[in-house]
């Protein structure tokens, strides 16, 4: 995100940190912002849970599942078939090679 999406950011943008289960067992950190570009562009960098905002959940279910079903929300999902691709699927999810949400399908 740092090299194509930082720059573009707006003056102000509010930039949420959630997610980061393939940083979970690094062995150093990922490489930070450019600090200069948080203080000339005012940006709010937040990290939260889910649980956080456990109050909104039945509104969130309600919006967001008419959103997809209209076409205004897309999602992206990894899907691989088979319970034997499982096991690989999982430690490539925990090194961050999968793009949206990791499922295995084991029935068709």
């Amino acid at each position: 995100m740092q090299r194509t999406v930082w720059p573009l950011l707006n003056d102000f943008a509010r930039v949420p940190v959630c997610g980061l289960i393939a940083q979970y067992n690094a062995a150093s950190l990922m490489p930070g912002p450019d600090m200069f570009s948080v203080l000339r562009k005012r940006l709010l960098v937040r990290g939260f849970i889910v649980s956080d905002f456990g109050a909104k959940q039945t509104d969130f279910l309600r919006d967001v599942g008419e959103w997809v079903r209209t076409g205004r929300l897309k999602y992206r999902e990894d899907i691989v078939d088979g319970l034997e691709k499982a096991p690989a699927s999982f430690l490539g999810m925990l090194q961050g090679k999968n793009f949206g949400k990791m499922l295995v399908r084991v029935a068709t």
